[in-house]
């Protein structure tokens, strides 16, 4: 069974993550801390401890490990909860060390990034989309530290590919929903156009999330990959849908009273009942055969333990 070592699997989409990998690969959870030795972990994970931001860590444990590939999933996940420099210099520092140890190791790589990329949700006001349905080659223009960390993340990750020759892969995922529990549902969300302007109404369920890594994971290790080595691609990793069920050019147009010029959704999507995305995401099904499986009207009701990572 080949290794996967996986930074960041104890936090709120990571455990989720090792979760969807644990069934065809041994696992190594890297975190900050340790869960502690008195733990019993569930079949095929295994858990370290990392300051990943220090070069050192970072290094010893990938060597360590030896993994068949990483998937770096670790960060501060979102601007606002620590100060500015604290949020940029742990999640590049990180990511560059992480990425810089798995060229190393000739391990494929995997990393989060996410849509904060492209710079819309965190600046003010909202910068318009050059394009509509928004691709992965749109400009990548953030204003805050977080953006800007998954950019310079990309750029290492593109960085490393070509250095030593692996293949690496950044999936940009929207604001990641849980089943059960969807912060999209929440009153002050439906009833606040405003609310979700600043992506667009965008969104995604942590499990189609899970299903991108897998995919894209079982596509770096296979004989013949869609990415190939010393190359880095960028994917969307987004529902379908929008997260209010509505037209999505009649909310752009109620919004921000206009539609990208460069606009590839048809007239016809003003009607009753077209309510997709804002963002491409064909990229990842020609690439890894994704597509997402959830939508907000099920899935945000959908009774699923969160998962577990110990026994017991």
């Amino acid at each position: 069974m080949d290794s996967v070592l996986v930074t960041g699997g104890r936090g709120a989409s990571g455990r989720w993550v090792v979760d969807r990998l644990a069934d065809d690969f041994e696992v190594v959870v890297v975190d900050y801390d340790h869960p502690g030795l008195d733990v019993d972990p569930v079949p095929n994970v295994s858990f370290r401890a990392a300051d990943l931001a220090e070069r050192s860590e970072a290094l010893d444990v990938v060597a360590a490990v030896d993994p068949d590939a990483v998937v770096h999933w670790a960060a501060i996940p979102v601007a606002g909860t620590h100060p500015e420099g604290r949020v940029f210099e742990t999640n590049a520092l990180a990511a560059k060390h992480v990425l810089d140890a798995a060229g190393r190791a000739d391990a494929p790589m995997i990393q989060a990034s996410s849509d904060g990329a492209y710079g819309f949700f965190f600046a003010e006001p909202t910068p318009f989309p050059d394009e509509l349905p928004i691709t992965e080659s749109h400009p990548l223009r953030p204003e805050d530290p977080y953006g800007l960390s998954k950019v310079t993340a990309e750029a290492a990750a593109g960085a490393v590919a070509r250095r030593h020759g692996v293949p690496a892969v950044s999936i940009r995922p929207s604001w990641i929903q849980y089943p059960g529990d969807y912060a999209s549902r929440a009153d002050e969300y439906v009833t606040d156009l405003d609310a979700g302007a600043g992506n667009f109404w965008s969104y995604v369920d942590v499990r189609d999330v899970a299903d991108l890594v897998a995919a894209a994971l079982a596509d770096l290790l296979d004989e013949n990959p869609a990415v190939d080595p010393g190359t880095h691609e960028a994917v969307n990793c987004v529902a379908a849908d929008n997260a209010l069920g509505r037209s999505l050019l009649d909310l752009l147009c109620e919004s921000y009273g206009a539609v990208p010029e460069d606009c590839a959704v048809d007239e016809d999507a003003l009607d009753e009942g077209d309510d997709r995305g804002a963002y491409a995401i064909e990229k990842a099904e020609r690439l890894f055969g994704w597509t997402p499986s959830r939508s907000w009207r099920d899935a945000a009701d959908d009774a699923v333990s969160e998962p577990a990572l110990f026994e017991g």
